[in-house]
């Protein structure tokens, strides 16, 4: 009895000839799965409200309406590019090297606050030229903390769930990259990192005591510098009530706030947005909700959510997944890739309705933006490389399961004619 012949029965149904050599799962089968079809869903909602939400402005602006569109596309098509560059990079060596991201992160965060070398834009120094492209520091630090802080815990999640050992450290390098943030200033980067890193925390086991004690500490904090700053406290006060101000700097949640009243339940029709003709600020950017709540209505808006909610939960699964496999690194790199995403589209959205004070904040793969869309499809590569492994992970576990079971089937025959013999 042959070894090909006696894995056949183990195998069943899944049996192939070639079994023994297939250690690597479909890759058709990984990027036909529901996660990559919910992203692949935003990716082209997110090309379609760009190019419907900036063809106004582009056309008086730069006299081509496509203009944003166009600019959208190829950062798109270098952020898949990015996407499978990092997809290709095993996750033994983003964690091994992740303290190289936190160097870059921080050399970026640095470079951008030198005169000269960051570009300063509406009173924000937050961009650096790179030959033909302009790269938003606070993007690629986001992807760098999530790996680093990812690789710190696993190294440290028994002492952090015990005796909180390493977590002053922890804090302290956060710290530094939250105040070069605010250097910039970059207030909504910043909330969206410590968010990040606090779930994360609680995630590795951090006790509930410390981590409500971090919470009303950095809670304070914040609401202690938005206090202290003037167009911060303005940017407050505006949000209370942008209606007492609105033809200054209530202006752009005003308007805002009528694209809302104008979708009612169904909207205007894609296309046929009316704020998105100079009067609402930056509706390809951190308004595009806005213009689609105009457009699609209540139920597209909802519809969008309801996306968003989709990703958040698959990621999630795999998050799991991975803790059931005690694979500790994958786990935190999937539920923070998965908070990241979460708390900048709720921030987002609710900029865009009136119930959070405004804040720069893109919404993940559907607003205009090239750093912010290259760094969420990074992410999506970090996500996709997950998959490969444990699908590596599980053919390797069958193959090895059925090649001992096939031996043992090979050589029972032997042992009985060696009986018989005797």
């Amino acid at each position: 009895m042959s070894f090909a012949a006696a894995l056949k029965p183990v195998l069943g149904a899944q049996w192939q000839p070639d079994m023994l050599a297939q250690l690597r799962p479909d890759i058709l089968q990984l990027l036909s799965s529901r996660l990559v079809i919910i992203w692949a869903a935003l990716i082209t909602f997110g090309v379609v409200m760009v190019a419907s939400s900036s063809i106004g402005f582009a056309d008086s602006v730069y006299g081509d309406g496509w203009y944003f569109t166009r600019r959208h596309l190829i950062f798109l098509c270098m952020g898949l590019t990015l996407c499978t560059a990092v997809a290709l990079v095993p996750l033994m060596v983003w964690q091994k090297y992740a303290w190289v991201l936190l160097v870059l992160a921080f050399l970026l965060l640095v470079f951008v606050l030198v005169p000269g070398i960051g570009r300063r834009v509406n009173g924000s120094q937050r961009w650096l030229v790179v030959g033909p492209l302009t790269l938003q520091a606070s993007e690629v630090a986001k992807f760098c903390l999530i790996v680093f802080f990812a690789a710190y815990f696993t190294k440290r999640a028994a002492e952090l769930s015990r005796h909180n050992k390493g977590l002053l450290r922890a804090l302290s390098i956060l710290g530094v990259f939250i105040v070069l943030l605010l250097l910039e200033p970059d207030f909504g980067s910043s909330v969206v990192i410590v968010a990040t890193v606090m779930a994360m925390l609680f995630f590795v086991g951090l006790r509930l005591w410390v981590m409500l004690t971090l919470l009303v500490l950095g809670g304070g904090l914040f609401a202690t510098m938005a206090l202290l700053s003037p167009y911060r406290l303005q940017r407050l006060v505006t949000y209370l009530d942008p209606w007492a101000d609105q033809f200054n700097t209530g202006y752009q949640l005003t308007q805002s706030l009528i694209a809302f009243g104008n979708g009612q339940w169904f909207g205007q029709g894609l296309g046929n947005s009316i704020q998105k003709m100079m009067y609402l600020p930056e509706s390809h950017t951190d308004f595009v909700f806005a213009v689609i709540a105009e457009e699609l209505g209540l139920v597209g808006g909802i519809l969008v959510l309801a996306l968003f909610g989709a990703l958040i939960v698959e990621l999630l699964k795999r998050c799991k997944r991975r803790m059931a496999h005690n694979d500790c690194f994958a786990a935190l790199l999937m539920f923070g890739i998965a908070v990241l995403f979460a708390v900048q589209a709720l921030i987002n959205v609710g900029v865009a309705s009136g119930f959070l004070p405004t804040k720069g904040l893109t919404l993940p793969f559907v607003s205009y933006g090239g750093s912010s869309l290259m760094l969420c499809c990074a992410l999506m590569g970090l996500v996709l490389r997950v998959d490969w492994e444990s699908e590596v992970q599980v053919v390797r576990s069958v193959v090895k399961t059925a090649k001992r079971r096939a031996t043992k089937a090979v050589a029972r025959p032997a042992k009985k004619v060696e009986g018989d013999d005797a």
